[in-house]
């Protein structure tokens, strides 16, 4: 019985000698990219500058790293899968968002979850699929997620991740800058990504620069104070890119109900909703200058929870959109409804003027 007693105190020391080392090795990896640091743009552009009184057509696009086919569901959305289901079915998605945004032969591209070297994605380089189709096109690439290998789920562990957001332009893009978000200080920066935005420049015919923002604000790890932060942060950076002149066009994946009433309008009947995530867009706190591009045709939804696989009539959302400061005029909006299936997230297709 002493021996046995023995060998269990060994084995429950042995356990949490590891779990220590374990979380010590996770928050001991832990770290921030720097504020401001500067993208280098790539690619092939063969325009330079965009005009005044043009119609230009921009779209955003998560494509939640080549993971959520329809019957995809995220653990930690509720689900059970944390790995895309094979290389064939991530390079496949990937590419398929990448087609449905290069058919609408936009100008301009914001993709949000790119992966590169992330074991839920079997290593591959997502960017790379992108710009196979995307030959003449510049590009700038800002890392917002670089974890350490997360245990979980303990069958089939999450692992390391590095993702980014991507900005693609068919006009030369002159400079870029990631600018780092608030996020939380506690332990849920853990679950959070290093989330930014970035800001690519596009010269304006006759002076002055188109400003390219490509957002992805807080899910997981977010709080009230967060949120406004973050949305603070952008909008004070716009404003003064527009008090300097320059023309704002901002889009990207905000995690907030867009319209503010997207999760009545869609799932009409279901009450309030309580995932912590989908909290409305803070439109009190817009500045003048800032407007949401709201003016749908028809009301269509842009993202699913991926707790169950997708099916008609499953709860859905708005959380993707644009902003444009005043000097923009959009002509149109669409949120494409391509009923989820190579990502959690369907495409926004915006057109827009410069005045």
């Amino acid at each position: 019985m002493r021996k046995f007693f023995k060998f269990l105190l060994i084995l429950i020391l042995i356990v949490i000698l590891v779990a220590g080392g374990y979380f010590a090795y996770v928050f001991l990896s832990y770290s921030r990219l720097e504020d401001n640091l500067a993208l280098t743009p790539a690619g092939n552009a063969e325009k330079q500058s965009v005009n005044k009184g043009q119609i230009y057509t921009v779209i955003t696009q998560n494509i939640g790293f080549g993971a959520y086919s329809q019957d995809f569901t995220f653990f930690m959305d509720g689900g059970k899968e944390s790995w895309g289901r094979s290389e064939e079915e991530v390079t496949s998605n990937v590419t398929e968002a990448a087609l449905t945004a290069k058919g609408y032969d936009p100008d301009f591209v914001l993709f949000q979850e790119v992966d590169f070297d992330s074991t839920r994605s079997y290593h591959i380089d997502e960017s790379k699929l992108i710009m196979d189709q995307f030959a003449k096109y510049d590009y700038t690439a800002a890392v917002n997620y670089h974890s350490a290998f997360l245990m979980y789920p303990i069958l089939k562990p999450h692992g390391a991740s590095n993702s980014e957001i991507m900005t693609l332009s068919r006009y030369d893009i002159t400079a870029g800058v990631r600018r780092s978000l608030p996020i939380s200080t506690g332990i849920s920066k853990l679950l959070d990504l290093d989330r930014c935005y970035s800001k690519s420049r596009v010269a304006v015919a006759g002076g002055k620069e188109l400003i390219l923002y490509n957002v992805h604000l807080s899910a997981y790890g977010g709080s009230d104070e967060i949120r406004t932060g973050q949305m603070t942060m952008l909008f004070n950076d716009m404003k003064a890119e527009y008090e300097a002149g320059n023309y704002c066009v901002c889009g990207g994946d905000f995690n907030h109900d867009f319209t503010g009433t997207s999760t009545q309008e869609l799932n009409p009947g279901t009450g309030t909703t309580d995932f912590g995530w989908a909290q409305p867009f803070p439109a009190d706190l817009l500045p003048d200058c800032i407007t949401r591009c709201t003016n749908y045709a028809k009301l269509e939804p842009t993202c699913r929870n991926c707790d169950v696989p997708y099916e008609e009539g499953n709860f859905t959302i708005i959380v993707d959109g644009f902003l444009v400061t005043s000097n923009v005029t959009c002509v149109s909006v669409e949120n494409v409804n391509k009923k989820f299936v190579y990502s959690d997230h369907n495409p926004v297709r915006m057109q827009f003027i410069l005045k």
